[in-house]
């Protein structure tokens, strides 16, 4: 149960940063066509990614001292 609290918590913060903080970066795809729009934040994902892993390695690191 705590996994899956997580994981909303998680995705709703990657959605709050892509469309309040980062907007649309370089690399995110965008693909209009008609009345449908497809979204991927490629670039954005990344980023969040690679701030969530140092995150928790240093949470890690401070822990484990």
């Amino acid at each position: 149960m705590k996994l899956i609290g997580f994981l909303i918590v998680v995705a709703a913060l990657t959605f709050v940063s892509v469309h309040f903080l980062v907007g649309r970066l370089p690399g995110d795809l965008v693909i209009d066509r008609g009345g449908v729009v497809l979204y991927a934040p490629v670039t954005t994902v990344m980023i969040v990614s690679l701030l969530l892993g140092l995150a928790l390695w240093l949470f890690g690191r401070i822990r484990r001292d």
